[in-house]
């Protein structure tokens, strides 16, 4: 389960640094290497995806869903340097209980 979390999370790493480099150059005007980042990130993003144990995409896409939620709100806090505020913690601790049913309940 560790090595299924991970894959989740170095995929959630993926996508939001490739689509935040697409905001980076087209909202503040950055250099275009971070089109070539956001690019090589998305491919990145979509290989670790396939990489987690589950037979049928959609319920790899679900689980990774609430993954995504989980990881926008940290790079929110770690890289925009916003804090939590207390819907963030409680939609995240349940989003993360709905992962985990999901992914337990599906473990071959």
């Amino acid at each position: 389960m560790i090595k299924e979390f991970s894959l989740y999370f170095l995929a959630a790493f993926f996508e939001i640094l490739g689509c935040y480099s697409f905001w980076v150059y087209f909202k503040l005007g950055k250099s275009y290497w971070f089109l070539i980042l956001g690019v090589f990130s998305l491919i990145a993003f979509a290989y670790a995806l396939t990489r987690v144990n589950l037979e049928f995409a959609g319920r790899a896409y679900a689980i990774y869903g609430g993954i995504y939620i989980v990881s926008s709100l940290l790079w929110l806090y770690f890289v925009e340097k916003q804090e939590f505020n207390r819907w963030d913690l409680l939609g995240s601790f349940v989003i993360l209980i709905g992962v985990c049913i999901i992914l337990l309940g599906n473990q071959k």
